[in-house]
């Protein structure tokens, strides 16, 4: 029977999901009983800290929470992110024009470009990236014009080169350090250019800190934000999924611009009626008092990726570490890299029982790779590489 969905019109501008593939695969083999170590998805597998949880078992007991919230989130909650950025990043923001809560990062990235940009409206992004990055664009009517990011110098002398050559500017630069899928970090004097340019030719900046707290040996991923004039220009997008442990709760925020948080308010102001207000509660918890706990989540994605990188070198597989995200890029492969990257995961899943993500599926650039999700323990990752060492001397 054809797939009626192919009418819409806006469901014919998405590819088919190229990660289905591989959660097919691995369900057959999970249905046959066969133990897949599942390195594919970016889903955190700890725990929310217990203080979060017991708060939000409190709150959901006072029936006065179970009635509509905020779409913008509750006022104690946008204090509590500007008073994080403030002694975090020395960043002050005022919680009334300069922050909204939202449904997690996708939310906000997706509503927001709904809100920023029109037909035909550029923006420009690194590629391989997550896939919103690309396709959340193109759902808005927005041009996605893909920079090649090799390494961050590269990606930003493309976009340089792209101002001085394009007579059309970029409406909007849609970026996100530590990058997704490639880990690619950056420091504040790359911020610094980017807004710079930015200013220079009336571009705004959406930056996606998903992975705000999770930089190893010693790194520190900055804030856009913490830039002089960034403001002016960008909002950046932070979340409570990865820092927390809190992927399911579906808590975000959207932070800087006044402009670009007005119009995100409005536009969510029609769409939902924000957080259930127990999760919003016990988010203040989480910010207010859980700042060691996203210490020792980030030492545990230090400790995985270290047997990581350990065990696929072992296995004649040569990677480098990255130095923050939850993620490990690597090439495929010379033997297997004529093949693609969605082939080679899947003779990695069926060999080794082990799944991973194609680099096909963030981007054509992201072809000849494949990303590791640090979301199993040490033991399970150990297991894994030796499954992968075997397959790959056969």
């Amino acid at each position: 029977m054809p797939d009626s969905s192919d009418e819409f019109y806006r469901i014919q501008k998405l590819p088919p999901y190229v990660f289905a593939v591989i959660n097919e695969m691995r369900a057959k083999a999970r249905a046959a009983q066969i133990d897949v170590i599942d390195l594919g998805m970016g889903n955190p597998d700890g725990a929310t800290p217990r203080v979060i949880v017991n708060k939000m078992i409190e709150a959901t007991r006072n029936a006065r929470n179970h009635r509509y919230s905020q779409s913008r989130g509750i006022p104690k909650l946008r204090e509590a992110i500007t008073r994080r950025y403030l002694d975090n990043y020395g960043v002050e923001l005022d919680p009334d024009k300069e922050a909204i809560v939202t449904i997690g990062a996708k939310d906000a990235l997706a509503h927001l470009l709904f809100a920023t940009i029109g037909p035909g409206d550029v923006v420009v992004s690194p590629n391989p990236a997550y896939p919103i990055h690309q396709y959340g664009v193109m759902m808005a009517e927005g041009h996605a014009c893909m920079l090649p990011m090799p390494d961050a110098a590269t990606f930003l002398e493309r976009l340089k080169d792209l101002y001085r050559n394009n007579a059309k500017k970029p409406k909007l630069l849609l970026i996100s350090f530590p990058h997704n899928p490639t880990t690619t970090c950056v420091d504040l004097d790359f911020f610094r250019e980017i807004v710079d340019l930015a200013r220079e030719h009336g571009t705004l900046i959406v930056h996606d800190f998903a992975y705000a707290d999770l930089g190893f040996d010693g790194y520190t991923p900055p804030s856009i934000l913490q830039v002089e004039g960034a403001k002016d220009v960008a909002v950046e997008i932070f979340s409570l999924s990865k820092s927390y442990n809190m992927a399911g709760w579906r808590v975000g925020f959207c932070l800087g611009n006044p402009k670009m948080i007005a119009a995100l308010a409005r536009i969510k102001s029609y769409l939902d009626y924000g957080v259930f207000q127990p999760i919003q509660i016990a988010s203040i918890i989480a910010l207010r008092e859980c700042e060691e706990d996203t210490k020792k989540i980030c030492a545990i994605y230090q400790k995985r990726r270290d047997v990581l990188v350990t065990g696929l070198n072992r296995a004649g597989w040569p990677v480098e570490k990255p130095r923050g995200s939850m993620f490990l890029w690597a090439p495929v492969p010379e033997k297997y890299r004529a093949g693609g990257s969605l082939e080679f995961c899947k003779l990695v899943l069926e060999k080794a029982q082990v799944a991973v993500s194609p680099g096909i599926g963030f981007g054509p650039l992201g072809e000849g790779h494949v990303r590791f999700a640090l979301v199993e323990n040490e033991q399970r990752i150990r297991q894994a590489t030796r499954a992968i060492g075997q397959f790959l001397k056969s």
